[in-house]
């Protein structure tokens, strides 16, 4: 939450130099607050597991989020009952009138296949289109900021030789950034991909920054001001075990998979994942609640205009 302080005190510009939320005195005043409006539009198989740490990171600050689960209008999951998804979801093609101060668009697991090939890309590329003026603030990620960046900026996925997979040490490259209040110099980040996208093509593309980037895995966090976005490559989400699930999953399949770099203590699977990452997480996914929070409109007729 932000700090009410007046904007003739020193304290005022050193504070909003450093990125810490400040208002002045009048701008408080005229705040109004209601419920954040938050859509997640779950691409995932495991639905309940998905929700779960979604809700887990947007619920734990002390706004009222109001939570709507979104599914593709055509796309019938295979892992989630049936009795499930038609309590608790409603389709893109239910809300599309509606308006949102946020929402969050979940990776999938398709990476390899090219974007068209995908069956539901061309509702997709709708909900994208559809964030510009019924949405105020998207968080795209995994697969889900992939496809964001490339929609709207023409960013290629390339696929890798071997499946990026691990905790890997990330950098701080804009502390300054409102979304990255309060993080260390460095964190540590949940990678599970085939695919990457390169940092000299998204600078190459206009009004891109990066603000969190790995030697090891590239570009994680990327700002997309003309579009109210942030796009994730990587897993904030994920809980101490989803690593292990996957790892499990792969061995059990037989299918060819590394141990994930950084994960289990010394790199043994037979002990226990040491969760590194949940305090990044909270803070994330915190600061882009707090951000909505400040900008959105009072009125919700009005996002988008």
């Amino acid at each position: 939450m932000p700090i009410k302080l007046p904007s003739a005190l020193p304290a005022f510009d050193v504070l909003k130099d450093e990125g810490v939320m400040v208002l002045d005195e009048d701008t408080a005043s005229r705040q109004d607050i209601r419920p954040l409006r938050i859509g997640l539009l779950n691409l995932m198989p495991k639905k309940i597991q998905t929700e779960n740490q979604f809700a887990r990171l947007i619920g734990a600050t002390p706004l009222q989020i109001e939570l709507t689960l979104i599914r593709m209008s055509e796309h019938q999951t295979k892992n989630t009952a049936a009795e499930h998804m038609e309590e608790f979801y409603v389709t893109f093609q239910d809300v599309k009138d509606q308006k949102f101060d946020g929402l969050i668009i979940t990776g999938a697991p398709i990476e390899h296949m090219p974007f068209t090939d995908v069956t539901y890309w061309e509702e997709l590329t709708e909900v994208m289109n559809w964030t510009q003026t019924n949405v105020h603030s998207t968080f795209g990620v995994c697969w889900g900021g992939m496809a964001m960046i490339n929609h709207f900026h023409g960013v290629k996925k390339h696929i890798l030789d071997h499946k990026a997979f691990g905790c890997f040490r990330h950098e701080v490259t804009d502390p300054a950034s409102p979304y990255l209040r309060g993080f260390s110099d460095e964190c540590l980040i949940p990678v599970s991909r085939w695919t990457e996208m390169r940092q000299d093509e998204i600078d190459q593309a206009t009004g891109l920054k990066t603000l969190i980037t790995s030697n090891f895995s590239g570009p994680a966090l990327v700002e997309d001001s003309k579009h109210r976005a942030l796009y994730i490559f990587n897993h904030f989400e994920y809980d101490s075990g989803t690593l292990k699930q996957e790892y499990d999953r792969d061995i059990a399949e037989g299918t060819p998979i590394n141990v994930p770099t950084n994960y289990y203590p010394e790199d043994d699977p037979s002990q226990p994942p040491q969760n590194r990452w949940r305090s990044h997480a909270h803070l994330l996914y915190g600061n882009w609640i707090n951000e909505i929070y400040q900008t959105t409109h009072y009125d919700l007729a009005r996002i988008g205009t």
